[in-house]
């Protein structure tokens, strides 16, 4: 169903040219032709844009405040002479006006408040700021709307400190996932230690499950309650009185998953390696996804109750990986466990703390809460529910949330132990019921001050999501990105037949060189393109490269999901040279200038502002018309313009050759004298090219 927007207007004594002024302030596309709008955006409007009814004040009535006000300081003073020498105690009364309202220490606006609701809240009398903000030359009354900074300078002097209230988050973060920006507004002076969130990943049974489940057991008691069937998918376990929250959602591909929908929730790695196997091809995997989203990683060397286990063959193997063991002089800390006994399972849960020590992990839990989804499901008695992480914030009982295009009351707050919460503060995993719809993984939740707030911030995601559905390949994303010259480095998954062919595609990719643009190889294997793959290339925003391999058919359909490019190879020399061009492109093109010809003036034929016809002679090149040109006197340059019109006897001319005589029409800067040097010139965009071989 659809709203007239002139039905709409009316409603909001507006014109419809105003209304649509205002719909596009508050972030929604209408066209200039458009007549109706969505029934769920006119309801919206109805709240937000409704007529006051209230008018302004008199400024004159304000100014008057601040007249009488002056008043009333001379007649204390007048008092204050007239009991001079007197009774000091009569005279203290005299002397000390009673307060209406202390001024409050601090005090929680938004970006722009109106004056009168800055005087309310601080307990500054109204006369007081508007004069405060006539000597920083602000005329104001007491509806006029001041921003945030302008109010810190105004009460500022008055021992009055100001907090901003944090508003709606930008859409285009939300879309994107882009959780460090939402991260940034943490206040530092409130942010406190927060506890590490874990996952874990390794090589298919070599343990990672058991080790979780180890862990879990021995300190969670595992219960269900309240019809919600489908345990949690994150969990706290407590060690040395403090917290550290687990994923368990064991493995990379759930890891980057997350990362492919830009949710970046993890602060350590757990890297289960079997001490009697050692590094498999999944090893190799999850470690190359675990260094190139930037997370610190904890080797867990499991199963060293196994009779064939060798703890060093396994961290010689690691080394070679650039994972050197702490107490063999490198910087990766390892453990070794085993989740059948359970022996060093207590050693790794205090290297987790350590690692989270040295990565000083810290949020603020005074601040409205921001969370990301971990997994979302319908649940026959609670509809869409989902867990998530809190990753800043209290989240509370009955808050008001956006989460992707998703909204809602939180009608259910539970921990992982399956019990109701009335709050919980950063690094907590919760699960949550009382959405609109079912959230997608990796959706940032937001904490809204009220429901109207929070369904117009899911209309607006949902807007982004629905024009975005067609989004560019990745392969379309990096060359835009090379055009807008936000890119420099081009990262590849490179995957081959053998062995021999994987090391000398790489090495040959890495003689192609430059100073500002390079090629990063961040996994490569043998084998047929996996989904574990494609979901990297997605999540690191690159290209999967295959030489002499096949694409499974159910990983073309994750590509064409992910919207990434895979491209497969049978020549090497192709692949280099592809390559070689795609790189080229994102070099910035030097900009050369090119002399086309010059001319002398001989006579000077009209003479305008800004616009002159003269008589030239060619002396050597050309002269072009569209050109660029610059007016030598006397050797110096003394002015530059284009010409607009070239004329060869009574033909109008595209370009006159050196020997000849023209009329130039010209735009520019100077008035040209008989006897000038007319230089033209053009500017051309050279491409750079990059080498694929060494320097002999």
């Amino acid at each position: 169903m659809a709203t007239k927007l002139t039905d709409l207007a009316k409603q909001l004594e507006l014109s419809t040219k105003e209304l649509k002024d205002k719909i596009r302030k508050l972030g929604f596309d209408v066209g200039p032709k458009a007549k109706t709008i969505d029934n769920d955006l006119a309801e919206l409007l109805l709240d937000e844009l409704k007529p006051e009814e209230e008018g302004e004040a008199d400024t004159a009535e304000i100014y008057g405040e601040i007249v009488d006000e002056q008043i009333q300081r001379e007649i204390v003073k007048k008092q204050r002479k007239r009991t001079a020498g007197k009774d000091a105690v009569k005279k203290e009364k005299v002397d000390e006006p009673v307060e209406e309202k202390a001024p409050q220490d601090v005090v929680e606006i938004a970006d722009v408040i109106s004056v009168k609701e800055l005087a309310e809240k601080s307990g500054v009398k109204i006369a007081k700021i508007i004069g405060e903000l006539m000597k920083n030359g602000i005329l104001a009354n007491i509806n006029q709307q001041i921003d945030f900074e302008t109010a810190v300078l105004i009460l500022e002097d008055m021992g009055v400190k100001l907090k901003k209230i944090r508003g709606a988050a930008n859409v285009e973060d939300i879309v994107a996932g882009n959780l460090e920006a939402l991260l940034k507004e943490d206040d530092p002076e409130e942010s406190v230690k927060r506890p590490p969130v874990v996952c874990v990943m390794g090589h298919v049974d070599h343990g990672k499950t058991k080790i979780l489940d180890y862990i879990r057991s021995a300190n969670v008691i595992d219960t269900e309650a309240g019809g919600i069937t489908q345990h949690i998918a994150a969990y706290q376990v407590e060690k040395n009185g403090r917290k550290i929250t687990f994923l368990d959602t064991p493995g990379h591909e759930a890891f980057t998953a997350m990362r492919a929908r830009g949710a970046k929730v993890t602060d350590v790695a757990i890297l289960v390696v079997a001490a009697d196997e050692g590094v498999k091809p999944q090893t190799i995997e999850a470690m190359d996804h675990a260094k190139e989203a930037g997370v610190p990683i904890v080797v867990a060397i499991n199963k060293i109750d196994k009779p064939n286990a060798n703890v060093d063959k396994v961290k010689g193997e690691l080394a070679q990986y650039d994972l050197q063991p702490d107490d063999w002089g490198g910087k990766t800390v390892m453990v070794p466990v085993s989740a059948h006994t359970g022996e060093g399972i207590d050693q790794l849960l205090e290297m987790i703390l350590l690692t989270a020590d040295m990565e000083d992990l810290k949020a603020d839990p005074k601040r409205e809460a921001v969370g990301t989804v971990i997994e979302a499901h319908l649940d026959t008695n609670f509809g869409p529910v989902a867990t998530i992480l809190v990753n800043t914030g209290t989240l509370s009982a009955m808050d008001n949330v956006c989460i992707g295009s998703a909204y809602g009351r939180l009608k259910v707050v539970r921990d992982h132990t399956g019990k109701n919460v009335k709050q919980a503060g950063p690094s907590t995993p919760l699960l949550i019921a009382g959405l609109s719809e079912t959230p997608i993984a990796g959706d940032i939740l937001q904490v809204c001050k009220t429901e109207k707030e929070a369904r117009l911030q899911a209309l607006n995601v949902s807007t982004i999501r629905k024009a975005g559905k067609g989004r560019a390949s990745s392969m379309d994303r990096i060359i835009s990105q090379i055009n807008a010259g936000e890119l420099n480095t081009l990262k590849i998954i490179l995957k081959a037949d053998t062995k021999g062919s994987l090391e000398a595609i790489r090495d040959s990719l890495a003689k192609i060189k430059s100073d500002t643009v390079a090629v990063k190889v961040i996994h490569s294997g043998v084998g047929n393109v996996t989904e574990s793959d494609v979901m990297m290339a997605a999540a690191s925003r690159g290209l999967v490269i295959g030489f002499h391999v096949d694409v499974p058919a159910q990983v073309k359909r994750t590509a064409q999901r992910e919207k990434t490019d895979i491209v497969i190879y049978k020549i090497i020399y192709e692949l280099l040279d592809n390559i070689t061009k795609l790189l080229t492109g994102m070099l910035e093109p030097e900009i050369v200038e090119v002399v086309v010809g010059r001319a002398e003036v001989k006579q000077v034929f009209l003479t305008k502002k800004k616009e002159m016809i003269v008589g030239c002679k060619v002396k050597s090149g050309k002269m072009s018309n569209r050109v660029k040109i610059r007016v030598f006197r006397d050797e110096k340059v003394v002015g530059e313009g284009e010409i607009i019109s070239l004329q060869k006897g009574q033909e109008i001319a595209k370009e006159v050759m050196e020997g000849n005589d023209c009329g130039i029409k010209y735009q520019g800067n100077v008035q040209m004298q008989e006897g000038d040097i007319v230089e033209a010139y053009k500017t051309e965009e050279h491409e750079r090219t990059l080498s694929s071989t060494d320097d002999e």
